[in-house]
């Protein structure tokens, strides 16, 4: 119980700090401080631990894709190609909602407590499903797209935008309903990873080939300047304070990695033993 307690504490002032980063990849979902190595886990989380998940579906939860952060780092969104998706309170690790998506590979919080979820390459997949929090495991609405795989609300142009193999959509949330506003091509296939850039009207994606910038306002893809040509990165995350980059990319033919990469400044960390998928920044402005 003390150790928890204090395991607790190191996370909230970690996280006012802005120095912690959330992992994913395998069925744990854990944080640590890039500033030591190697790290060591300060918090972790598996669906097998939590008595609030039913039974069948905490064996869903056995490869995470995505650990999203949320509400100033006082919530997070969880999902695994498993088909097991979360919203979970932290640091306690309760989950308050939960659904089972077929492949599900990225999950975001949209005004009015509703929840989007990315269903990617599935029989009964490839496409957006909305849920609302208050309700665990059915859906209220769904929009095709193949192979989804990110998802990010955009408050300045109310939209939702959402990544699918070939194209960029811009989508309208509204009377429980999503619907398509605006589609672009993207410069190349299999949309993976997609970011807001902070501060800035720039998305960051990651596609099977390179990572790009989109301008949301002048509608314009280009090549990241710092990750152009890179392939198979998995997620980019940018520090809403300091502007360093967390990396990850799958290395040979995996889809994971045991690497951390870091840019500005550059430095990696290798975590023996782990399957990274993605990792983002645990801030207090999320």
């Amino acid at each position: 119980m003390i150790r928890t307690f204090f395991a607790s504490l190191l996370l909230a002032t970690s996280a006012l700090a802005g120095d912690l980063l959330l992992v994913c990849g395998g069925s744990e979902v854990f944080q640590i401080d890039p500033a030591t190595n190697p790290p060591a886990k300060l918090w972790s989380w598996r669906a097998k631990d939590r008595p609030e998940i039913h039974a069948d579906l905490k064996s869903t939860f056995s490869t995470t894709d995505e650990c999203k952060p949320i509400d100033g780092g006082k919530r997070l969104l969880v999902t695994s190609s498993g088909g097991g998706c979360a919203l979970l309170e932290l640091p306690s690790g309760k989950a308050l909602w939960w659904a089972r998506v077929p492949n599900a590979h990225s999950i975001e919080a949209l005004p009015g407590g509703k929840i989007a979820v990315a269903s990617s390459v599935n029989a009964n997949g490839n496409k957006v499903l909305l849920f609302d929090e208050k309700i665990p495991e059915k859906s209220i609405a769904e929009l095709p797209l193949p192979s989804a795989h990110g998802l990010v609300w955009d408050e300045a142009r109310k939209c939702l935008w959402a990544l699918g193999f070939g194209e960029l959509l811009a989508c309208e949330v509204a009377h429980d309903k999503l619907t398509v506003k605006t589609r672009h091509k993207l410069p190349d296939e299999d949309g993976h990873d997609l970011r807001a850039v902070p501060g800035s009207p720039d998305l960051i994606l990651s596609t099977h080939a390179s990572v790009w910038r989109f301008h949301r306002d002048e509608v314009i893809f280009r090549p990241d300047p710092d990750l152009k040509g890179r392939v198979e990165v998995k997620s980019a995350d940018i520090h809403p304070t300091t502007g360093r980059l967390a990396v990850v990319q799958a290395s040979g033919k995996n889809w994971w990695t045991e690497q951390l990469e870091f840019l500005h400044p550059a430095t990696e960390l290798t975590l023996k033993g782990e399957t990274l998928y993605k990792a983002r920044w645990l801030t207090n402005s999320q």
